[in-house]
């Protein structure tokens, strides 16, 4: 006889509620910090860029997408999947279900989208600065990202649709999308090798144009043979190399095994549910990753938290 999913839920227990209450309280509390951490990292980005002027900048309008689409992450997609990885069974409704397989699939791409789109706009911002100043303005940037956004929608709405993402299922154990080979290798190319190679390519170009800027610095300087100028221009590359490192490292770290998975068609509920909550902390990541490179998003903080932002003209205040 076929359960629905509230018959299914009033006759079984799920096997993490038999685990030990320290542990599952502890669970509990470990998934309140992760969605703490990242809803609240990524509103602190998305109010210090949209209330302040001078934060009005083509390249702060990616970082405002970026930190948009991982808040949504953070307040409708992790707390899902880690209640789902602790009680070990899924104990919402075959609607929600579908809800959060959309959510998930189109959030987790546009944020993999706006770090791609980082590295281009880091690159061309350095390579070609007149150009890039004379021609790149805010609400360009805006209309661009408004593009992404709209084109990822529909091509979720395409991946749901050819893969039954959008069928109430009876059974309890079909609550995730499982997409065939060819949709897999689809999704791997769109959503991982295309954005991963931008970003390797393009955040390697920034290295290097680093790198020949440090160099013209050591040249300007040479004459006054002083440590000081070469220390300065040692810290730029080092700083690059790391900043490079980090971004990429943390991105294939975060990412890899659910596409590996993926490919593999391995199924397996519990594998499934590591990999994927291994996407969904790269949104939380981001914040401390991106945003705290940034001078200026450590100046807004402290504006924030001294409730500063509510004085009169405090959007002018200088945070460069």
């Amino acid at each position: 006889m076929n359960l629905n999913q509230t018959d299914y839920h009033l006759s079984y227990s799920c096997p993490g509620r038999s685990a030990s209450t320290s542990l599952y309280v502890l669970s509990y509390v470990s998934t309140a910090a992760v969605v703490l951490l990242t809803v609240c990292g990524n509103l602190l980005i998305i109010i210090s860029v949209c209330h302040f002027t001078q934060l009005h900048t083509p390249t702060n309008m990616l970082i405002l997408s970026l930190a948009v689409s991982d808040c949504l992450l953070g307040v409708y997609v992790i707390p899902t999947a880690l209640i789902w990885m602790i009680e070990s069974c899924w104990i919402f409704t075959a609607s929600y279900r579908i809800c959060f397989t959309f959510m998930s699939f189109f959030l987790t791409g546009m944020s993999i989208f706006n770090i791609a789109l980082i590295a281009v706009d880091r690159y061309f911002a350095l390579s070609k600065p007149f150009l890039y100043s004379k021609t790149v303005s805010p609400s360009k940037m805006c209309i661009a990202v408004l593009s992404v956004w709209v084109l990822l929608f529909f091509y979720s709405i395409a991946l749901h649709y050819f893969n039954g993402g959008f069928v109430s299922y009876d059974g309890p154990e079909d609550y995730f999308l499982v997409l065939d080979q060819v949709w897999s290798l689809i999704d791997l190319f769109l959503t991982f090798v295309f954005p991963l190679s931008v970003i390797i390519i393009f955040y390697t170009q920034v290295f290097f144009i680093a790198k020949k800027h440090a160099t013209v610095i050591r040249e300007l300087n040479s004459h006054t043979r002083t440590q000081t100028s070469k220390n300065m221009a040692d810290k730029s590359e080092r700083k690059a190399a790391k900043v490079l490192g980090i971004l990429v490292s943390v991105f294939v770290a975060c990412l890899l095994p659910y596409f590996v998975y993926s490919v593999l068609g391995n199924n397996e509920k519990d594998s499934l549910q590591k990999v994927l909550v291994l996407v969904y902390i790269n949104s939380s990541i981001n914040p401390v990753i991106y945003a705290l490179f940034y001078p200026w998003f450590r100046r807004a903080v402290k504006l924030i938290f001294t409730l500063q932002i509510f004085n009169t003209d405090s959007a002018l205040m200088n945070v460069l």
